[in-house]
């Protein structure tokens, strides 16, 4: 992989991040189909409800996967949106033309995030022409919502 599409998914990893953090700060909250005092109904046989995970875990892979989706959309400022400190309107024309430097690429979050305490990884796989890379983007917990530092 080059060099350059490197520093440039690095630099992207930074700005998803930020995108993901925003998009949490802004996601309206879910609601809570069970009526109060009752317990949900467990899963039965074949049902494809996915099994409770820690709301940090689950929060993380959410950033995670904004982060991916910046990366694959060239959307520097979505990405902004999930960083700790707010990222100049440079910063991020800059790294909008490293991403569409890069060209079409794909990108997942291909295992769980690792989290501790206020501190979280989740690593994001990029593939395009130039090749493919495993980035690990650290995580943040500040304020209640999880972003890039």
């Amino acid at each position: 992989m080059s060099s350059r599409l490197i520093a440039v998914l690095a630099g992207c990893g930074a700005v998803v991040v930020g995108v993901v953090v925003g998009l949490l700060l802004v996601a309206p909250s879910g609601s809570d189909p069970a009526a109060p005092g009752t317990a949900p109904a467990p899963p039965g046989p074949g049902s494809s409800r996915p099994v409770p995970v820690d709301p940090d875990v689950a929060a993380v892979e959410v950033v995670g996967k904004a982060i991916a989706a910046a990366i694959v959309n060239h959307d520097a400022t979505a990405f902004g949106k999930l960083t700790c400190v707010q990222q100049s309107s440079a910063d991020l024309a800059a790294l909008k033309r490293k991403w569409e430097a890069a060209g079409k690429v794909s990108a997942t979050v291909p295992d769980p995030p690792k989290v501790g305490g206020d501190s979280a990884t989740v690593t994001v796989h990029v593939e395009g022409a130039g090749g493919q890379k495993d980035t690990p983007f650290p995580l943040k917990k500040r304020d209640g919502k999880w972003c890039v530092p």
